[in-house]
């Protein structure tokens, strides 16, 4: 399997917690100079919110949307031995290893969706995106969406992929669609779903959909709690994501009717 090329850096300083985050993300500096928002393996949902952060950024860059660079992200056991709040440290502790990162968009601000804008073509992509990849938290209370540069950006993925919380069952969730599209933030907004169901169909397939999952790091995959090998779970979201995008069309519908 072909595999994407995703750099792999080391966290040279910890800056600063974003508080507002609820898996408590930090601003780090690494070793290539860059300061980039650490995703932790340590977190509430452990790596399977860094599995399904990678997965749908990088499907939302397949179909032209903005995303940060994703890096692999290296953090040894130093910080947590420096770290002074209890909770801080606890998280340093049980990330040590291989962690996602997303670069830093300095002077980004929050998407509003009473008062920032956005065109119709990309809302409906963001909206399809999430309905593919069954992303539930991208909603009026947490829109997981930037304004940078005048552009929409994408952060903040893992609330997806809902399935592999429980492996035994994750094949019904195959013939499933996306009913909670109805909460999506920019839903009101998408009015060229079609179209960009058009677009989406150009420029994702399953040769794209199988080199990102042949991207997520073995170790993301290892879990002494789950009964599936890594081959197999990457077997899973590969169809899982195809029998999602060969839907699309259902998709267009569902949200249409959602609104």
């Amino acid at each position: 399997m072909n595999k994407l090329d995703i750099r792999t850096v080391d966290v040279t300083q910890y800056v600063c917690p974003l508080r507002e985050g609820g898996s408590l993300p930090a601003i780090v500096k690494a070793d290539d100079g860059f300061l980039y928002v650490l995703k932790f393996r340590g977190a509430g949902q452990g790596k399977k919110a860094l599995i399904s952060e990678f997965i749908g950024g990088e499907i939302a860059r397949v179909i032209d949307l903005k995303v940060p660079e994703l890096v692999f992200m290296n953090l040894d056991d130093s910080f947590s031995k420096t770290e002074p709040d209890e909770e801080i440290q606890d998280l340093l502790k049980f990330s040590v290893g291989l962690n996602l990162g997303l670069h830093f968009l300095s002077e980004a601000i929050t998407y509003d969706p009473l008062v920032s804008t956005v065109d119709a073509m990309t809302a409906s992509k963001v909206v399809l995106l999430d309905s593919i990849i069954s992303n539930i938290d991208r909603t009026a209370k947490n829109t997981n969406l930037l304004h940078w540069n005048n552009e929409l950006w994408i952060i903040d993925n893992g609330a997806s992929f809902y399935f592999h919380h429980d492996w035994k069952n994750w094949e019904n969730h195959l013939s499933r669609t996306f009913p909670l599209v109805k909460d999506h933030v920019l839903l009101n907004k998408a009015t060229c779903l079609t179209e960009a169901s058009v677009e989406i169909k150009k420029l994702l397939n399953l040769d794209k959909i199988t080199e990102i999952v042949a991207s997520i790091p073995e170790d993301w995959l290892l879990s002494e709690s789950d009964t599936f090998s890594p081959n197999e779970m990457r077997e899973a979201y590969i169809k899982f994501i195809d029998t999602r995008f060969s839907k699309i069309d259902l998709l267009v519908k569902e949200a249409e009717d959602a609104k």
